[in-house]
């Protein structure tokens, strides 16, 4: 996950209010317009987007098994993904 934010006095300043579990390690990068053209040199632009992909994989599943997914999956996701209460 990627949070953005600026520095302000020295510190630290993120955009909204990100969400850090107690000790997690993280990493800070400085990021500058060269680095912002860095990290996008060499995409090809003409390649599908993560939404084509997706698409693409979701088209070659039959009805049957869209069927079998929980009516209430999307409410408890959660509870379908990690066993969390309902």
């Amino acid at each position: 996950m990627v949070y953005r934010g600026h520095v302000e006095n020295g510190v630290i300043r993120f955009e909204g209010t990100p969400v850090l579990p107690e000790g997690a390690e993280v990493e800070v990068r400085f990021l500058s317009k060269d680095t912002a053209r860095e990290e996008t040199e060499g995409v090809d632009p003409k390649a599908p987007t993560i939404e084509e992909k997706i698409a693409a994989i979701v088209a070659d599943v039959p009805p049957s098994e869209w069927d079998r997914l929980p009516a209430d999956l999307t409410e408890h996701l959660d509870h379908y993904l990690y066993g969390t209460p309902k």
